[in-house]
């Protein structure tokens, strides 16, 4: 098992996308798309803070309207992009876009996005890679990372014995072979994110299976990207 990531078509021509720049807007567009996935439905307010180049230059290239876009499911060449703030006015989606320093350490195309929607809130920070490519690095206070190159399962549970080889037997049961699983914790005996990347789409009723377990927060299954 290694954790090089495979070169992709999008490394050598780019993605298809509306927008003048794979980074400011097909990439911001994935980092809005993932967003959503995470809190698991559409946003209905999304405080947006920007990093870097992302805060220098995102206007002019349109980050503003691609993340917006995300948060609203739409693809990268979507011809809906340039208006999606439109969209989200009548979507019923409230937004702010504020500038961040969020550190040296910060990739400059980074996003920091607070999403609520029915009484649910979840922080997510991500970076947009180049060529259209993204990694979240932070959902609310865990350091976490994962890129939407595979089927992803994030499992907020109670940190407790037992917990990764009962989620590992579900996923045996189910037939879903794992490729990467990592656990991000703060401290023992608190709750912990695990990072589940698969190889294909989770059965619905896996999923089912895990929010039924007791100590399970919540279950959210991030797709693959294909756009």
């Amino acid at each position: 098992m290694t954790n090089k990531r495979p070169v992709s078509i999008f490394d050598v021509i780019g993605p298809i996308m509306v927008g003048p720049s794979s980074s400011h807007t097909a990439g911001a567009v994935r980092l809005g798309r993932m967003g959503r996935a995470i809190l698991g439905r559409q946003p209905e307010r999304a405080i947006i803070e920007l990093h870097g180049s992302f805060a220098q230059t995102g206007q002019g290239h349109g980050t503003d309207k691609a993340i917006i876009a995300g948060l609203l499911s739409m693809p990268p060449a979507d011809e809906r992009l340039p208006f999606s703030f439109a969209h989200a006015q009548a979507a019923g989606l409230q937004f702010e876009f504020q500038i961040a320093d969020l550190g040296d350490e910060a990739h400059p195309n980074t996003v920091r996005m607070t999403l609520s929607a029915a009484g649910e809130t979840v922080r997510v920070v991500g970076a947009s890679l180049g060529g259209g490519q993204m990694e979240i690095n932070q959902i609310d206070d865990y350091d976490v990372r994962f890129t939407g190159e595979y089927e992803t399962l994030l499992i907020r549970a109670e940190d407790r014995p037992g917990t990764v080889n009962t989620v590992t037997g579900w996923l045996l049961e189910h037939g879903v072979n794992v490729a990467f699983l990592r656990v991000e914790r703060q401290k023992r005996g608190g709750d912990a994110i695990m990072i589940v990347e698969i190889d294909d789409a989770p059965p619905s009723l896996l999923i089912d299976d895990l929010v039924g377990i007791s100590w399970v927060r919540w279950v959210r299954h991030v797709r693959k990207s294909e756009d």
